[in-house]
């Protein structure tokens, strides 16, 4: 008789909710004072869903405008991503911020700054909920940070394997390598606590 494969043990949380809910109204606060007089949101589809949606609330004594952004994947062994959706508002001569989920390389996130300057944006920065430095190819600035991170594979609050976890209402620290041989790995044991 052989015994039914162990589970995973339950990823460690880095970020629990109250420590999110800091990160959001600080970044929120620095968002508000630098731009009195309102500010375009632009969000990375889908991972920075939630991020947004939250950073939104807490700004609620500035003008907002949202819109969203999303791209492919990078092509295996090319380095290029496409556009998918691209920002439906005129952004010529108004305060922007690319808004995103993790910034780790910097690469995709690069790609998507030189592509809204291209709009004539007055003003265009970047907010992350998460910065991965440690590995981060090209320089550029993330004028916004929920929180900095390791060198850690993450899922929750907008991160996700497989379209998996997004919903999760926390950061944890996962192993990738559980994770390619089984996507939903840690299901049970992270909705059950």
């Amino acid at each position: 008789m052989t015994a039914a494969p162990a589970s995973p043990p339950t990823p460690a949380t880095l970020l629990d909710e109250t420590a999110i809910r800091e990160c959001v109204e600080r970044v929120a606060a620095e968002i508000a004072q630098d731009y009195p007089d309102g500010v375009v949101l632009v969000g990375v589809l889908k991972g920075a869903l939630i991020f947004l949606a939250d950073l939104t609330r807490a700004l609620a004594n500035c003008d907002v405008m949202i819109d969203f952004i999303a791209i492919s994947r990078y092509a295996p062994d090319s380095g290029r991503v496409r556009i998918l959706h691209d920002v439906g508002l005129d952004l010529s001569g108004r305060d922007v911020i690319l808004v995103e989920d993790l910034v780790d390389t910097g690469l995709t996130i690069a790609y998507l700054v030189e592509h809204l300057r291209a709009r004539g944006p007055r003003r265009l920065e970047v907010c992350t909920m998460l910065d991965r430095r440690a590995r981060r190819i090209v320089p550029l600035e993330v004028r916004y940070v929920g929180a900095a991170i390791p060198d850690v594979f993450v899922l929750g609050y907008g991160l996700h394997q497989a379209d998996l976890y997004r919903n999760l209402p926390r950061v944890v620290e996962a192993d990738p390598r559980v994770l390619r041989e089984d996507p939903a790995a840690y299901l049970d044991s992270l909705y059950s606590t």
